[in-house]
């Protein structure tokens, strides 16, 4: 099919979480709903915008940077899972050679993890101490698209648990500083203890969120601060305390009361008005291409179907700033045999997946 063959998209189109249309086409890469005259190629079911991932990193293994050949399968592999829309949460690896790619998602970059020494896996972060903190920032803000990611919190070995990395102040700063330079920032945190300090500096999001509770849900939903809950990443939580029993063993017991309570944590952000996208944590320890397990995952924790296809679609993209079925929009989406509304389970069966107006699969 070459570049330029006219797509007729019929079925239902999913322009939203409470509208639907019978029809679409893609002339020249765009959507359009004005008929054209040319033939078109018709394609049936059910379109949804492209997925969007907002956890997901290219370009890193759970050993640190990957050359481009493996960064290629990734991107490729959460292609064919209908992810046509990647926020990379953090990558020490340069990505940007995917943008010159027509057959590869859109990635918009976080630029490399910022931690505390010794904080965090090797080879991932910068390391660095305080007072470097806003120069940092300032560094992965220019370098990013629009996002930079802290480690919030890790195991402090003097401890024997998770503890926050950062003092209050020098997180204020740094936000500032990011918000100065025109990007929003999030941070990786597992437990209770960072939460308010970040709130209260003013960052725009949390990564897994797993240490929320009744009394911090309710200044995330009043500051509009977003959650990005990975829970099949926090499914891998028993398994690592049992890793970690006999050295941290504080850790472990707190490893596994964050993930007992994962889905009632999540159903309680959601019930009290707190954004919630979709995330994976694809490229550390987990496989890329998880999205629709993602989905399925925040059913299970109480989130309406609707909504958390939401978290993956319209949502996650107004969130994000890039458009979805919308007149003139790129024509990046994903035909179902399937009504995902009914059982957001069809995720995983895409029919046709259109990246860039080109049927890609």
């Amino acid at each position: 099919m070459s570049d330029h063959t006219v797509l007729h998209v019929k079925g239902r189109v999913l322009v939203g979480p409470d509208e639907a249309r019978d029809e679409l086409w893609v002339v020249d890469g765009r959507i359009t709903y004005d008929r054209p005259r040319a033939e078109a190629v018709t394609v049936e079911g059910w379109a949804l915008p492209g997925l969007v991932d907002a956890h997901c990193h290219v370009g890193l293994d759970r050993h640190g940077p990957v050359d481009a050949a493996t960064a290629e399968k990734q991107a490729l592999t959460d292609r064919e899972a209908g992810t046509l829309l990647i926020r990379d949460a953090g990558s020490p690896s340069d990505t940007r050679w995917i943008d010159e790619r027509e057959d590869l998602p859109r990635i918009i970059r976080a630029g490399r993890h910022i931690a505390r020494t010794r904080r965090y896996i090797r080879n991932y972060a910068h390391e660095i101490e305080p007072e470097d903190l806003v120069a940092y920032v300032g560094r992965e803000a220019l370098r990013g698209d629009g996002w930079v990611k802290l480690v919030g919190d890790w195991i402090d070995r003097e401890a024997g648990d998770l503890t926050a990395c950062w003092p209050a102040g020098a997180v204020r700063d740094a936000i500032a500083e990011a918000h100065r330079l025109g990007a929003r920032v999030t941070a990786h945190c597992f437990a209770e203890d960072s939460l308010r300090d970040l709130v209260e500096a003013g960052i725009d999001c949390i990564e897994h969120a797993t240490g929320l509770t009744d009394d911090t849900i309710p200044l995330f939903a009043e500051r509009g601060v977003a959650i990005v809950p990975t829970l099949v990443n926090i499914a891998t939580f028993p398994h690592l305390a049992a890793g970690g029993e006999e050295k941290f063993p504080r850790w472990s017991a707190h490893m596994r009361r964050l993930h007992e309570r994962r889905y009632e944590t999540v159903r309680n952000a959601y019930d009290a008005g707190v954004p919630v996208f979709v995330g994976t944590d694809a490229g550390g320890s987990l496989a890329h291409g998880l999205v629709a397990d993602e989905v399925a995952e925040l059913v299970t924790a109480g989130i309406p179907a609707v909504r958390a296809l939401s978290a993956t679609t319209w949502g996650a993209r107004e969130w994000l700033g890039r458009p979805g079925l919308e007149e003139g929009a790129p024509a990046d989406l994903v035909v179902y045999g399937e009504d995902p509304r009914a059982d957001v389970r069809a995720l995983a069966a895409p029919r046709r997946i259109v990246l860039r107006g080109r049927v890609v699969g």
